[in-house]
């Protein structure tokens, strides 16, 4: 087979376009238009472009082990590009459903998770939905998030909580994991979290007081702060059960640095321009004679953690540029901020980098999920609610 037909067939079967695929490969920017030609046939494949296509992994490295190596099972919900599924999955669990409408995200989720999930949760009739174990659902940001517009229930997305509910209802799973922004805790003067732990005590779950747990205390090096939901079925537990006590993570720890998720080699690319610092500099100068402390952030190897990531890090990743030495500062790569969100660097990156930005900007912190499971795991077995 010729090189233009491999190149042409791998990307194909892992149906991707061509500036996915470039920036997949980490092209530099001349090479993004050359990848057509290459494929045509009319310009030769350079050795080393040739190498990385060859490399390129093209088998989910995440799929399902089979149900009987599998400890519980689990639905992903609001599924992302499975941050909490890759927590349990590590524990031993078996997720045999997944939800998820963003395309992009469906793409990523695919290619890792060898499965594409349905898509929009409040057309999926909850009873046509696998028995499972453990609900999962990191439920949307953006109606209770500081970067949004702060609307809530107000927000017709503010609703999707009750799509969550009832599938609980309908599915009685014997746990479950909610996560969202921890400005949940104060929305609406704190009715609105009051609403969801209301409902969900009706639906007779016991649900421990809600905690706001730090990324940076569980071993990764970004200041993100996230209020974790758990809940698990009254049936199945004794009138008094043992409390369930959510992680603290190592804060006495010596914690990595910045420096530890920060690739080698980084392509120009990731530089910002001068444009852009320039306007940086003005809008952080405008900020602190306003006397306020809004404005870009940098950031080096020795630094405790960055600021938090969202979604909006592709336009100018203010909330956490790179000092470099010599040069204008520059964006985290898109490897870097799964590194931050604790994705392991076996997880394929199959989207365009402004496309990678959003999905790990969304989101979760691995380690903090790993460490709740952990946690509800021991509290299952305890009261035998695994078998």
């Amino acid at each position: 087979m010729e090189n233009n037909e491999l190149i042409t067939n791998i990307r194909k079967s892992l149906d991707i376009t061509r500036k996915e695929f470039s920036d997949a490969l980490r092209l530099p920017k001349e090479h993004e238009k050359l990848l057509k030609h290459w494929e045509e046939g009319t310009m030769e494949v350079p050795k080393d472009v040739l190498n990385k296509v060859l490399s390129f992994p093209t088998d989910p490295p995440f799929k399902n082990r089979s149900l009987s190596e599998s400890k519980f099972t689990t639905i992903d919900l609001f599924a992302g590009i499975g941050g909490i599924r890759q927590a349990f999955y590590k524990l031993g669990g078996h997720t045999v459903f997944s939800s998820e409408w963003d395309k992009f995200s469906q793409k990523t989720y695919r290619i890792n998770y060898g499965e594409v999930p349905s898509g929009d949760i409040t057309k999926i009739n909850e009873n046509e939905i696998p028995d499972h174990d453990i609900l999962l659902g990191g439920f949307p940001c953006q109606p209770f998030s500081q970067a949004g517009l702060k609307r809530g229930f107000e927000d017709s997305r503010g609703t999707l909580f009750f799509d969550v509910a009832r599938i609980i209802k309908a599915k009685r799973p014997k746990a479950f994991l909610l996560e969202n922004v921890k400005q949940l805790r104060g929305h609406d003067g704190g009715n609105t979290l009051k609403t969801i732990l209301n409902i969900l005590e009706e639906l007779n779950y016991y649900v421990p007081t809600p905690q706001v747990l730090n990324a940076v205390n569980f071993g990764v090096p970004q200041n993100r702060e996230r209020i974790i939901i758990v809940g698990f079925d009254r049936s199945l537990l004794p009138p008094m059960p043992i409390p369930f006590e959510y992680p603290e993570g190592n804060k006495c720890v010596t914690p990595i640095k910045v420096g530890a998720i920060l690739e080698k080699e980084v392509p120009h690319k990731f530089t910002i321009s001068d444009a852009l610092y320039k306007g940086h500099l003005e809008r952080k100068a405008q900020h602190k004679e306003k006397g306020n402390g809004f404005g870009f952030c940098l950031f080096n190897e020795e630094s405790r953690y960055t600021n938090t990531i969202s979604a909006r890090y592709y336009k100018d990743g203010s909330e956490a540029l790179i000092e470099q030495k010599g040069k204008n500062p520059r964006m985290l790569t898109p490897r870097e901020c799964a590194r931050l969100q604790g994705f392991p660097d076996s997880f394929i990156i199959p989207v365009s980098n402004t496309q990678a930005y959003k999905q790990f900007g969304n989101s979760v912190a691995i380690p903090v999920m790993e460490a709740v499971a952990k946690e509800m795991i021991i509290f299952m077995e305890s009261h035998g609610m695994l078998k």
